[in-house]
């Protein structure tokens, strides 16, 4: 894609969801940071249910470390990993109140300090709870860097860094959540539906399925 392309890609994108938001249930930094936390390798719908009871009970890193190891997986062991993430999350909360107070840090390097907390996490928090330009890779936008051809990369970072460079500003804020949500609900893994994208006449993907399957 050529920088004109880029600029129609995101601007179809933001005419189609002007305010994309994250599919996480949160109300606090803190409440957001412990969703993306326990996001890994589970589904938000998943997330969420658990979120759901568990900040009705502790929502802040006090309330959680209250509740204890046992007790904090009671609340989240229908989601995988839950027993790690509860290490995580637990420990997590203790720096945050030994070191920030029991707020959740806005800073790339005190976020990806925290136990369970990677270059991903830290940006989804950066961006979704304070504002900042940020955009988190996970494998759908890789996949749709790579596959659209919007910015290639052979790793996660080397696709971050080109979105970074190649987004316009205008759309930098929202990129993030833009690409999630079309990776996840049109420019799939196995079986993109192209017959129904509103990019599939820019997109440099030489596989396109332009017929939808019978019973679609």
């Amino acid at each position: 894609m050529n920088k004109q392309t880029r600029y129609a890609f995101y601007a179809r994108l933001a005419e189609l969801e002007p305010n994309p938001k994250t599919e996480l249930n949160y109300s606090t930094p803190f409440e957001l940071l412990t969703a993306v936390l326990l996001s890994a390798q589970a589904t938000d719908v998943g997330v969420n249910k658990a979120t759901k009871v568990l900040f009705a009970v502790a929502n802040t890193p006090e309330g959680i470390l209250a509740l204890g190891l046992d007790g904090l997986e009671s609340y989240i062991n229908t989601i995988g990993l839950y027993h790690s993430k509860a290490k995580h999350l637990l420990e997590t909360c203790r720096m945050l109140i030994e070191l920030h107070g029991g707020e959740v840090p806005r800073d790339r390097e005190s976020l990806e300090a925290l136990p369970g907390v990677g270059r991903k996490t830290a940006n989804v928090v950066m961006n979704t709870a304070f504002g900042i330009p940020t955009i988190a890779v996970d494998t759908h936008i890789f996949r749709i860097g790579n596959r659209t051809g919007l910015a290639k990369g052979k790793d996660v970072r080397a696709v971050e860094d080109k979105l970074l460079k190649v987004t316009p500003p205008e759309f930098l804020l929202n990129a993030h959540h833009w690409l999630i949500l079309h990776g996840r609900y049109i420019c799939k893994a196995r079986k993109p539906e192209c017959w129904r994208c509103i990019e599939n006449d820019i997109c440099d993907y030489r596989s396109k399925i332009m017929t939808p399957p019978k019973g679609f």
